[in-house]
């Protein structure tokens, strides 16, 4: 969930030069800075004698592009923009030179690229001509290929989360059911715990009761840690005990790397609340930003039945396309449906909050949440329980392209499937030598351009294969991130 950290002035910015001397360095440190700016001079198909590259650069959503310049470094951040959006990916350094892979979610036609270092400082932009990504074998949400089940009841419809009940219509109980149900509002998510031993007073069963006798479904969530796992599922099974309809794992950055942990935490916490009971997994939109997050623990076999990515657009400082685009083409491959969160905090417009309902309703997603209730203005309330219209025209944003040297939880997804056609790869979140290898053989064997990287209609054909996850409890089991 979003956080404030306080932003202190640098020591740099807190020295005072005489005003002569400080306009003396200015030129000389101007003429060093701009030395130091990346600088794109072009960019070309890989490979460069593609038929789609004859008219000039076109390159497929998913597939690389070489960049030609000066001052560049692997990590670098690569940024493409289009009219209605943008999207980042680093630049990597291969045998046909420094290239970037176009992300899943980019809009098709003319698109600027640029190149920023660490420091920010961004290179001119040079354009290339993107491809939509082909339309892949399989649906959407609910496909037998993708798709884990129905949405559970729970997430279905529109939910509202609160943190701080007291600062929730001041936690009057009436107030709180007026307002739902002239938004609409089918759930409320109210934060049961945090941690292993925070055992938050508010959620409780009169709670639950009493919004229970005006028609609302009431979830708890709980933000968990790692550290304890065994004691975060007690608590989330007392949440359930106390007569919630679902529990939401809020699990983000402190649990990135900790596979074993969040192991232990569902086998406790499902001996306690069963294997049907509806849990949903609530963590960052952006998969393969967070490499570390186990997703494929808490999503596999076991775990949450529903996927709500906080997909806050305004935060993340893309527009409600392009950030869902990202956010759906990087969370479809863990099969669970999803039901994304939205903002109504940081003065998002009526029609941002609209066009995010439409986009999700077009991805076929069959419920929709807000974060929060204390931080939602009243003209978007509103604006909730307004109709929204008919689904957007999106496009299939496409599906993540993992090539050889990729890590991450998205590579032990991969391998957790690939493994029952090819025994014997490692399970490790590295896209190595032996699992590119074992699937170009598996791509031959479907038919398929044995590229080595993953695209729509291999990942159809990976996710058809039985899982076989992995235990990370065992000694020296790790997963790259």
């Amino acid at each position: 969930m979003p956080r404030l950290k306080a932003v202190r002035p640098s020591a740099a910015a807190r020295v005072l030069l005489p005003l002569g001397a400080a306009l003396a360095l200015l030129p000389a440190a101007g003429a060093q800075a701009a030395s130091r700016v990346p600088q794109l001079k072009g960019a070309r198909c890989v490979p460069a004698t593609a038929k789609a590259c004859k008219a000039g650069v076109a390159v497929r959503v998913g597939r690389q592009v070489q960049l030609r310049g000066s001052r560049l470094a692997p990590g670098l951040r690569v940024s493409f923009r289009w009219s209605r959006g943008a999207l980042a990916t680093k630049l990597h350094r291969s045998r046909t030179g420094w290239v970037a892979r176009v992300p899943a979610g980019t809009r098709a036609g003319k698109v600027s690229m640029t190149v920023r270092d660490r420091a920010g400082r961004r290179s001119r932009a040079v354009h290339i001509r993107v491809v939509a990504a082909p339309k892949p074998a399989v649906g959407l949400l609910g496909s037998a290929v993708t798709g884990g089940g129905a949405l559970p009841a729970a997430f279905a419809g529109n939910g509202m989360w609160i943190w701080e009940l007291p600062k929730s219509d001041g936690g009057d109980l009436a107030a709180i059911v007026a307002r739902a149900r002239a938004a609409a509002i089918s759930t409320v998510f109210v934060k049961s715990s945090d941690g292993a031993t925070n055992r938050w007073g508010q959620f409780d069963p009169e709670l639950v009761q009493a919004l229970h006798a005006q028609g609302l479904r009431v979830c708890a969530w709980q933000f968990v840690y790692g550290n304890s796992p065994e004691a975060e599922a007690r608590l989330g099974a007392s949440a359930v005990a106390d007569g919630a309809d679902c529990l939401v794992i809020d699990a983000e950055g402190q649990y990135e790397g900790k596979y074993a942990q969040a192991q232990r935490y569902l086998a406790t916490l499902r001996a306690s609340i069963g294997a049907a009971f509806p849990v949903g997994l609530t963590s960052f939109p952006y998969v393969d930003y967070h490499p570390g997050l186990p997703f494929s623990v808490f999503l596999g076999p076991g775990g949450a039945q529903a996927n709500l990515p906080q997909v806050y657009w305004k935060d993340i400082g893309g527009t409600v396309d392009a950030v869902s685009a990202h956010a759906f083409a990087h969370n479809r491959l863990y099969g669970a449906p999803i039901a994304p969160l939205g903002q109504t905090y940081g003065s998002v417009s009526a029609a941002d909050v609209q066009r995010f309902r439409t986009v999700w309703a077009a991805y076929g997603s069959g419920g929709l949440s807000w974060w929060s209730w204390q931080a939602t203005p009243a003209a978007l309330w509103a604006t909730l329980g307004a109709d929204p219209g008919a689904p957007a025209a999106v496009p299939d944003p496409g599906w993540p392209a993992l090539g050889k040297g990729a890590k991450g939880d998205e590579v032990v997804w991969l391998q957790e499937h690939l493994v029952s056609a090819e025994p014997g790869i490692p399970v490790d979140g590295i896209l190595g030598s032996a699992t590119a290898a074992a699937l170009r053989a598996f791509q031959a064997s479907r038919g398929l351009p044995a590229t080595g990287t993953t695209d729509a209609a291999t990942w159809a054909q990976v996710l058809a294969l039985p899982l076989q996850p992995k235990d990370w409890t065992g000694a020296g089991a790790t997963a790259a991130g």
